[in-house]
């Protein structure tokens, strides 16, 4: 089978579109993200530890994120963060841990710049049952002025994916979770197609939506900017 072609993203601020792991190391050099940052620093208020943030779903390449996040913010601004952009469906349970599943869970309280020292992953789960895991690391710092009022600003993320029918090979919108878990098929289908698919379980067909969480529980899509 042939291997899936790494998923791009623009930045944020030139709108260039690289790999994740691209931008990890175009966002230190960005002139436009430089620009911006210089005129956030002749702003009032006090200059502060900031960090950028690379996360990603800890079971595909194609969903990720950089963000600059205030090292004075709490874990819960993170997670209230990844539930709206990602993966809040029904107000389930989340943790922050470092060792996946069978780490000791992190008060929502602790600091960012406590818990992202260089080289560290940090996992986040979201819903114990059906489960959405996020890793997360620091790939880098800055002092300066934050780009944003909110505690997280995003620089760039992935383009959502393009899957296609398994009926006709058209471009898919919604992914039907009877044929995924009881047929073990894709799932994918596009509208017309969509509107006469069989589905006596699992309910309707479900978007899908630029987010790691597609097709899981009661997920049907990320909030509005700034989130």
């Amino acid at each position: 089978m042939p291997r899936r072609t790494q998923s791009r993203g623009p930045c944020a601020f030139c709108f260039t579109a690289m790999t994740r792991n691209g931008l990890a190391k175009h966002l230190v050099t960005c002139s436009a993200r430089h620009k911006i940052i210089a005129h956030a620093d002749q702003q009032p208020g006090k200059a502060r530890l900031l960090f950028h943030l690379q996360v990603q779903d800890a079971w595909s390449g194609d969903f990720w994120l950089h963000l600059e996040a205030d090292g004075a913010a709490q874990l819960l601004d993170l997670d209230t963060y990844l539930r709206a952009i990602w993966l809040e469906c029904c107000g389930h349970l989340s943790q922050f841990s470092i060792g996946g599943w069978d780490g000791e869970a992190m008060p929502m309280k602790r600091k960012i710049a406590d818990v992202f020292p260089p080289g560290v992953v940090v996992t986040h789960i979201y819903d114990f049952g059906t489960s959405s895991e996020t890793l997360i690391k620091a790939v880098g710092t800055r002092t300066g002025r934050p780009l944003s009022k909110y505690p997280i600003f995003l620089m760039a993320r992935n383009t959502p994916p393009e899957e296609v029918c398994m009926e006709c090979q058209k471009r898919a919108v919604v992914v039907c979770l009877e044929c995924v878990y009881e047929h073990e098929v894709s799932g994918f289908l596009c509208a017309p197609h969509a509107k006469d698919h069989p589905h006596d379980n699992y309910g309707d067909p479900m978007p899908l939506v630029n987010s790691p969480r597609v097709g899981m529980c009661g997920y049907d899509g990320p909030a509005e900017p700034p989130y």
